[in-house]
């Protein structure tokens, strides 16, 4: 074993033999990466010998590797649950993980209302719905929904809109809708509608047109003719979107088949969705962080964070390799599904060919990635060589740093500062600013403040070697403020009074995307289409995007904080658990009792206050003006 910290050594000495997790963190208490054993002993100590530093990513990680962390589970499958959480939690470096794993958005079916709807949600919750997805694509879902709005009469309105409305809106006259809330379609007929909307949703469309098929055989017996026509078009229109599907070699089967390819450090994934024996859909993702290891550990990977957020888990998964740990993931991929569920690697036959054409979707995702990367990295390149001509820049402008201001009629007043490295954004550099010195809505002061509080830092750092000013220890080739002259002129104040009047400055104003430079009345007007104006543009919308998230947030908190101080039993304890808990009303309106119950100073009565007070108070937050 390689020599270690005493404080280490001992931790390594004191390790179970039993099933678990482990967190490898930096001297910061940064978590580098999730693991999880079978004997916790064991794997952990195996990273501590020379043997697992061959492996180029483990030697890397074991360099910074100061600290660790175990928590310990009863079986392997609650461990593996558990990695998956971390993983997608924290993110550790040197984890393959889901690029830009965000909140997907799914198809919710409210089977808990008396006339169902189909909504877009961002997380599924234990409301009685019915959520299909995730979905990596927004845009496929907003099509789903048409798609079925224009098949069956779905109702679109809001409850509220449902409960007040006096006659029939215009959906109804166009055939988008029944019009339930006037009585005219009874809750039986238009509930079995949304049943067959849910067996659309879930590939079972030869049951949607044996269904249909018999209403319609019903109505035209009982001389309906008008609504057996009715079903005489849907049973059209299910059966030409059936036709357009390409069906599956393994007719009749139900499974996911599962390629990828692998450029540099990312696997560029494609996962064939075919119910029924159609292909029902298709999704494309991209895993970061796998370099160095084997198709094996990407299955692994893989499996464990896609089938961990979604609920549509078929009998049978085609993978192009074999994962790491097969038994405990099928334990665990049945555990979700509610039965068994096989995972094949076929090397001949019907499914090795279904398998084939997966791969080649995912060489063409990686070509069009690349292609994608190289047309971004051209423009960039050209956009800061425009920057430069245009803005009669001394350098080429390789660090551009942003500032904007984000309140509401002065309150949470807030700035953000972002920067672009090369054309990129470089979100290790952001900062976020709470207003301090200026009282009420001055957007000019507050644009002096946050502008004083960066360079400041950067002037200490010059003049003593001020260990505060790391941070900020980069001197930026161009500054941008959002905004106009006035902004610009305050600005560039302070930008004097610091010593740094030599930084270039200029003012991007929204209403007609001009320019501004400092003593200069006459704007710059750059050509709308100029790649120097739209890298611009990019930067001021970055950085008001990351104002008014941090100003959102704080607000949100703040009438969150304002809102518990009217439930019975929350006290000022009780209150800051919950703040650091949960992030909105929302999130703390859907968490179940039991769930509130479990916090810290939290007992089942407080949390039972807790939600008879969420449940009968609206939990949207208005949007800021």
């Amino acid at each position: 074993m390689v020599e270690v910290a005493p404080a280490l050594a001992e931790r390594l000495a004191s390790l179970p033999e039993r099933p678990g997790v482990y967190l490898m963190k930096d001297a910061q208490g940064v978590i580098l990466y999730v693991g999880k054993a079978v004997n916790l002993k064991n794997r952990v100590r195996s990273y501590f010998h020379e043997s697992a530093r061959s492996q180029p990513k483990v030697a890397a990680m074991m360099r910074h590797v100061q600290d660790l962390e175990i928590i310990a589970t009863d079986t392997e499958v609650e461990a593996l649950i558990l990695e998956a959480t971390l993983v997608k939690q924290h993110q550790p470096r040197y984890n393959i993980r889901l690029k830009d794993d965000k909140a997907y958005p799914y198809l919710r079916l409210t089977w808990e209302e008396e006339y169902p709807r189909l909504l877009v949600a961002r997380r599924p919750a234990r409301d009685g719905s019915r959520y299909f997805g995730p979905y990596t694509r927004a845009q496929s879902v907003h099509d789903t929904i048409r798609l079925l709005r224009k098949i069956f009469p779905i109702r679109n309105c809001t409850n509220q809109k449902f409960k007040n409305q006096t006659r029939p809106c215009l959906e109804y006259y166009i055939k988008r809708c029944q019009a339930p809330c006037q009585g005219m379609v009874d809750r039986e007929r238009y509930r079995a509608m949304m049943a067959e909307v849910e067996w659309f949703l879930e590939g079972r469309t030869d049951e949607v047109v044996r269904d249909l098929r018999r209403r319609l055989e019903e109505e035209a017996e009982a001389l309906r003719f008008e609504r057996a026509a009715e079903l005489r078009d849907q049973i059209r229109a299910v059966e030409e979107i059936t036709a357009q599907q390409k069906v599956a070699h393994a007719a009749g089967r139900s499974l996911d088949a599962i390629a990828w390819v692998v450029e540099g450090g990312e696997a560029f994934v494609q996962i064939f969705t075919v119910r029924e024996g159609r292909l029902k859909g298709r999704e494309s993702l991209t895993l970061d962080g796998v370099e160095g290891v084997g198709d094996d550990a990407i299955a692994r990977a893989l499996i464990l964070q896609f089938y961990a957020r979604t609920t549509d888990i078929p009998p049978e998964i085609l993978l192009a390799a074999e994962p790491e740990e097969a038994p405990s993931l099928k334990a665990w991929l049945a555990e979700r599904a509610g039965g068994r569920v096989a995972l094949r690697v076929p090397r001949r036959g019907e499914k090795a060919e279904l398998l084939r054409m997966v791969r080649q979707n995912a060489e063409l995702a990686r070509d069009e990635a690349a292609r994608r990367r190289q047309t971004r990295d051209a423009d960039r390149e050209e956009g800061l060589l425009v920057l430069q001509h245009s803005l009669g820049l001394p350098t080429l402008p390789r660090r551009i740093e942003c500032y904007d201001i984000s309140n509401t009629q002065g309150q949470e007043s807030v700035a953000s500062m972002v920067v672009f490295r090369d054309g990129r954004p470089d979100k290790s550099q952001y900062r976020r600013f709470r207003i301090a010195g200026v009282v009420g809505p001055n957007d000019f002061a507050s644009m002096a403040e946050v502008i004083r509080r960066r360079f400041r830092y950067l002037a200490a750092g010059a003049a003593e070697g001020e260990p505060r000013a790391a941070k900020f220890a980069e001197r930026p080739d161009l500054v941008v403020v959002d905004g106009g002259p006035g902004q610009v002129a305050y600005a560039a104040r302070v930008l004097e009074e610091l010593g740094f009047g030599s930084v270039p400055l200029f003012g991007l104003a929204k209403e007609h995307e001009w320019l501004y430079a400092p003593g200069q009345k006459a704007p710059i007007i750059l050509d709308r289409r100029s790649p120097g104006l739209k890298l611009l543009q990019q930067v001021r919308d970055e950085a008001h995007r990351f104002a008014l998230g941090f100003h959102r947030q704080l607000r949100t908190r703040r009438n969150l904080r304002s809102m518990l101080d009217d439930v019975p039993g929350i006290g000022p304890k009780r209150k800051r658990v919950l703040l650091r808990h949960y992030r909105d009303v929302e999130a703390m309106a859907q968490a179940p009792v039991e769930e509130l119950a479990q916090l810290p100073g939290m007992t089942a009565r407080a949390a039972e206050a807790l939600k008879a007070y969420l449940n009968q108070t609206p939990t949207r937050t208005p949007s800021p003006s």
